[in-house]
């Protein structure tokens, strides 16, 4: 008997993400699954949000949920579609959603890894991944903002890499990471990473990685 998996066309699939208020995760789960997506992944992160007002009151750091489902594009964008309506994400503070293409995939139900694909980058806007040491992600987003980026999401993570390990009473340890994710226009892409790289120096080995990725389809950024 046969089992090898039939190879599907990965050029069809997109990741697509929603950074949402802490505790909504399980709501946007909900509404995809009613729109055909299967299941996704609810990680806890810390949203910084560009308000005086919040400044002031120093709660301008708030809790969010991201949550990352990949899909069928056509499945994706309707999901997308539905969860903008329902959770009015063009209303400020409600969360922003968008959409990337996928290069390769593996680990899904007959999917296997396709070839390099490039985004169809049909919005003017693109999301900038920077993966630091824990504390460092602070001095990331002022960079980020002083190049004229609004506001940036800070995902807690962990480390692997084999030059990344310190003892701790002879045992190995990784250190904790933060992922600082940005969504800025495309002309200020270039600002932002010039200044990220300046100020913390991602050149030299053990800084950090930044890497960015165009936006297909994307809700709630104004």
């Amino acid at each position: 008997m046969n089992n090898a998996v039939e190879p599907v066309d990965t050029t069809n699939y997109e990741l697509f993400c929603l950074i949402v208020n802490f505790g909504t995760g399980s709501r946007v789960l909900k509404i995809a699954r009613n729109n055909g997506i299967s299941g996704g992944t609810i990680s806890l992160a810390k949203g910084t949000v560009a308000s005086r007002l919040l400044e002031i009151l120093d709660i301008s750091d708030t809790r969010k949920e991201v949550v990352m489902m990949i899909s069928e594009q056509k499945r994706a964008y309707d999901a997308l579609e539905a969860l903008n309506r329902e959770l009015a994400l063009q209303k400020p503070n409600h969360g922003v959603a968008f959409s990337v293409s996928v290069a390769g995939l593996v680990g899904m139900r007959k999917i296997n890894y396709n070839k390099h694909r490039e985004g169809s980058g049909n919005t003017m806007n693109s999301a900038i991944f920077v993966i630091v040491d824990r504390g460092n992600a602070e001095e990331v987003v002022d960079a980020a903002k002083t190049a004229g980026a609004r506001g940036a999401t800070v995902i807690n993570a962990r480390g692997s890499g084999i030059h990344e390990t310190q003892m701790l009473f002879n045992m190995e340890i990784e250190p904790e990471k933060e992922i600082v994710l940005i969504l800025a226009q495309k002309d200020i892409v270039a600002p932002v990473v010039s200044s990220i790289r300046e100020k913390t120096k991602l050149d030299e080995p053990g800084n950090g990685v930044l890497f960015v990725l165009d936006v297909n389809q994307i809700y709630g950024v104004r």
